[in-house]
C-alpha cells in the first residue's frame, strides 16, 4: 500500500508553516491503493482500490489512544459549487480554489472559509468530539 506519495492528481497547497491542504478533483482516477497522507498523520486519507469480488475480512479497530493537537477536516462535494480560501498559520490567505461535485479537500489544522456559488450539499468528516463554540476561532 503506498502511503504519502507524490501524485500528480493531488494539488498541495503549502505554505512556509508546512501542508495546508489538499485537493482531489472529482474526475482523478487513482488507479491503486494509495494514501496522500503519512502514516504518522493525524488523519490518514487515500484511496483504497479493489477488483471484483475481492473481500475485506471482517475485523474491529483496537482502541488505541491516540493525540490530536489540531483539527483536520476532510470535506467531499456532493454536489454543487464553492470557493474555498486557505489560510497560513499567520491568517494570511495563500489560496483559492473552486470545488466542484466529486471533488475532495482534505483541510491539515489551517484556516478556511468557504463561498457556495450555488446550492451545496458537502459530506465533511473531522475528528470529534465537537466542541460547540469553542471549537472554532473567527479571525
Amino acid at each position: 500500500m503506498a502511503t504519502g506519495d507524490q501524485n500528480p492528481d493531488i494539488e498541495r497547497i503549502e505554505a512556509d508553516d508546512g501542508l495546508l491542504a489538499l485537493i482531489m478533483r472529482g474526475d482523478s482516477d487513482p488507479g491503486r491503493t494509495r494514501f496522500f497522507t503519512s502514516e504518522d498523520a493525524t488523519c490518514q486519507v487515500g484511496f483504497v482500490v479493489h477488483p471484483q469480488g475481492y473481500e475485506i475480512p471482517r475485523h474491529v479497530h483496537e482502541p488505541v489512544p491516540r493525540e490530536v493537537n489540531s483539527t483536520w477536516e476532510v470535506l467531499v462535494v456532493r454536489r454543487g459549487q464553492c470557493d474555498v480560501d486557505i489560510y497560513d498559520g499567520g491568517n494570511q490567505c495563500v489560496a483559492t480554489r473552486r470545488l466542484s461535485e466529486g471533488d475532495i479537500i482534505v483541510l491539515i489544522g489551517c484556516g478556511h472559509g468557504f463561498r457556495m456559488l450555488e446550492d451545496t450539499v458537502l459530506l465533511k468528516v473531522k475528528q470529534g468530539p465537537y466542541l460547540g463554540a469553542d471549537d472554532k476561532q473567527p479571525f
